[in-house]
């Protein structure tokens, strides 16, 4: 699914965090601002009373419905959940199974990266070239991928008769 039209014709390409990303010179879609608006609005929600570092997600999933989350912080640290894992609860309770694309919504002028255990949850539902994309809260956006993201990502061997 294609969520931009090109209008550069050599995107720039930059490393983040050590990940090659492609800065965002396209113009949006329908899609991706239903996609940074659910996040917007999810990150309002955010209970970050301690760090107060606000996230909001959000998913286009295979039900072609968006599901979004807010990051959930608790006294006993580890308790927590992020944003990308709050929006992805949503999906899975409504019966969606796959992670179209995702948007990840910082509080700050920095992109704000899944982290480590979100990564591998995205690509519990995600494909290897799904689209992860990180806004700033100028709104300046940069895409990237599962696969670059988490590049040996840990996958349950099923057996066939398994589901």
């Amino acid at each position: 699914m294609v969520l931009f039209t090109i209008t550069d014709v050599n995107p720039e390409h930059v490393f983040q965090n050590g990940i090659k990303t492609k800065i965002t010179t396209r113009k949006e879609t329908k899609l991706l601002q239903q996609l940074k608006t659910a996040a917007l609005a999810a990150q309002k929600n955010a209970h970050a009373p301690y760090s107060k570092f606000r996230v909001g997600a959000a998913i286009i999933a295979n039900d072609g419905q968006v599901y979004s989350g807010c990051n959930v912080e608790n006294a006993a640290y580890p308790l927590g959940q992020c944003a990308e894992a709050s929006a992805i609860g949503a999906m899975v309770t409504q019966g969606a199974t796959q992670i179209q694309q995702i948007i990840v919504v910082s509080p700050n002028d920095e992109y704000c990266y899944p982290c480590g255990g979100c990564r591998q949850k995205i690509a519990e539902f995600a494909g290897a070239e799904t689209p992860v994309i990180m806004m700033t809260n100028q709104g300046q956006c940069t895409t990237t991928t599962v696969a670059e993201l988490l590049p040996h990502a840990y996958v349950f061997p099923l057996d066939e008769e398994q589901d």
